[in-house]
């Protein structure tokens, strides 16, 4: 077969089977629309589409604001299709790796989901005049207020997939950088909207909070391997999710152009 003609029945399979994993679950995402302002730096020479790239890639790190020239591209893009179609395409990928595995039924094969910005958004939050979707400053204050309130949709081809992966027979891991403090509101948001079962559902613990991302989430990753649990399969939007030890046999990165977490 050409190579041209076997990238078309790879879109042909993909986007269709992507579009399935979205219809699943209700568009619950706000519509809403970029705000205009400033917060980041220009990047000389250096287009927004791509500084996202490059974001998404892992080539640009520990950055701390969206450069302001790239504000409302980043906030078009969250709210537009593109950023849909990036995580169906996220998600397909990751149900095509998922339905090849042949799971050994003793309850011990696992998936694992970050939870904010891959299974719940927070986009009704980031896209706030005064959080600009990260060209301004992050405010904890704000932010923990908005977590309180336990209305953070979930991301629609996450969800789907979620769904999917429980009829294959994963059980489902959820390591979140979320306080522990939280638990009760994550639970109630989290089966709100559709995430309605999981095997453990593990939240930062105080004695962690000075703790980076990678290495908190790399003990936990390394403490289910010693319970016994294999680790299928690993997703998130975070690259601190996805790198480290005990990353799992397969990892998946959902997209994320409005903040970076080492």
């Amino acid at each position: 077969m050409k190579p041209t003609s076997l990238v078309l029945l790879v879109l042909a399979i993909m986007i269709p089977a992507s579009l399935a994993l979205a219809s699943e679950t209700p568009n619950k995402i706000h519509p809403l629309r970029p705000q205009a302002g400033s917060g980041g730096h220009r990047i000389p020479g250096v287009s927004c589409l791509s500084w996202r790239l490059a974001v998404e890639t892992d080539n640009i790190q520990d950055w701390d604001l969206v450069p302001w020239a790239c504000e409302n591209y980043v906030g078009h893009y969250m709210l537009g299709h593109q950023y849909r179609k990036d995580c169906n395409a996220a998600a397909w990928a990751a149900y095509d790796y998922a339905k090849g595995l042949t799971l050994k039924k003793d309850g011990k094969d696992v998936w694992i989901f970050d939870i904010d910005e891959t299974s719940l958004s927070n986009l009704p939050y980031y896209a706030r005049p005064d959080n600009a979707f990260g060209a301004k400053e992050y405010n904890e204050t704000t932010f923990k207020e908005w977590e309180l309130e336990g209305k953070a949709p979930a991301v629609p081809a996450i969800l789907g997939l979620y769904k999917r992966l429980l009829k294959l027979g994963f059980k489902i891991v959820f390591i979140s950088g979320k306080s522990e403090s939280l638990r009760s509101i994550t639970v109630y948001n989290m089966k709100k909207v559709g995430y309605y079962t999981w095997e453990k559902l593990i939240l930062k613990q105080t004695s962690e909070s000075g703790t980076t991302a990678m290495v908190y989430k790399s003990k936990q990753r390394k403490e289910l391997e010693e319970a016994g649990y294999r680790i299928l399969g690993n997703m998130g939007d975070q690259w601190s999710d996805l790198l480290g030890t005990h990353v799992g046999n397969r990892t998946f990165k959902v997209p994320n152009p409005m903040f970076y977490i080492a």
